[in-house]
């Protein structure tokens, strides 16, 4: 009788003459079985896996901000005082120049939580109206500032040559301006009662901080090898500073445009107290601080609420800053 002929080996096929065979001892023989049968499965998108989309900057950033508590505490903190900023009747129904002078001074009462002020407004009524003109001044000069330095700043960084240097001496000049010495040069000669006089002043002396961030951030984005190749297929200087370079370099701009929005709506509040920024009858945290100082000993609540409510915003929008930069830098991760 012939024999058999032998059949071919298969180092993956378990058998008497099968290289790799399971044991059940979980050995070396197992784990290669394992690992060459999976070499077979098919691909499945997961967590991680080869076939998930790689996210962009702004969407990786998104997804570690909406894990990071402290963003979410900082961010409901703001969205509310945005909130009582634009509608302050949802939670205040009375009218913060209304005073009555027999009550000066007094404590708590029922329907005024706060008290009453030198003049005998309700602490609690103007608290909440204040809001109003600290988060307008903080939103408007800084994006203001944001604009103005973003887009000297921008220019200056990718063209460079004379004009670069202009504008480094020019923000050296404004660096050198004492911020509170300024805006009580500024805005004393001002006699307008709103906000856009010292929203100006701000945005004045605020632009140099965020043009040296861009202008930085700009000479950065520019080496990277994708704007060389976009140079070297004919792309223009417009095409390459807003398709490639603007969208690449404004992480760290939004950043420092966040923290300072905190120390904006302080300055305010500062320049509100020396008597230059807003005035009468304007609601501020600035003026009632201005007004209870005086007072400190014999109404103290005068001085706590309004002093609260101003720590309370820069600490938010402070801790929304330092949020938003731990997800947007690689490095700090």
């Amino acid at each position: 009788m012939p024999e058999p002929e032998p059949q071919p080996y298969d180092p993956l096929k378990p058998g008497e003459n099968g290289a790799i065979a399971p044991t059940g001892q979980g050995g070396a023989m197992d784990l290669a079985l394992e690992e060459a049968e999976s070499l077979e499965k098919p691909l499945t998108p997961g967590p991680g896996g080869p076939r998930e989309r790689a996210r962009s900057l702004w969407s990786d950033a998104w997804h570690q901000l909406r894990r990071n508590p402290v963003f979410l505490v900082s961010a409901l903190l703001i969205l509310f005082l945005v909130v009582i900023s634009i509608w302050p009747q949802l939670i205040a129904s009375g009218d913060p120049l209304h005073c009555e002078l027999s009550k000066s001074q007094q404590g708590p009462a029922p329907g005024h939580p706060f008290g009453y002020d030198t003049q005998g407004c309700d602490v609690y009524t103007r608290t909440v109206y204040g809001a109003r003109a600290s988060i307008t001044v903080g939103i408007c000069a800084t994006l203001g500032a944001a604009l103005l330095g973003s887009a000297l700043g921008g220019l200056a960084g990718f063209f460079g040559g004379w004009g670069d240097a202009l504008l480094s001496r020019v923000a050296d000049i404004f660096f050198g301006i004492p911020v509170v010495l300024g805006g009580l040069v500024f805005l004393s000669v001002v006699t307008s009662t709103t906000v856009w006089p010292v929203v100006g002043f701000i945005v004045l002396l605020g632009w140099p901080q965020l043009a040296r961030i861009a202008r930085g951030s700009v000479i950065t984005a520019k080496q990277n090898d994708y704007v060389q190749a976009a140079r070297a297929l004919g792309a223009g200087n417009a095409r390459m500073l807003l398709r490639h370079v603007a969208p690449n370099a404004v992480a760290p701009v939004i950043v420092v445009a966040t923290i300072a929005l905190g120390t904006y709506i302080a300055l305010e509040a500062t320049l509100s107290f020396l008597g230059v920024g807003l005035r009468p009858p304007t609601v501020s945290w600035g003026i009632d601080i201005s007004n209870a100082a005086t007072q400190i000993r014999n109404a103290p609540h005068m001085l706590l609420w309004p002093a609260g409510a101003l720590s309370l915003t820069v600490l938010a929008f402070i801790m929304l800053g330092d949020a938003v930069r731990d997800a947007l830098d690689p490095k700090l991760r």
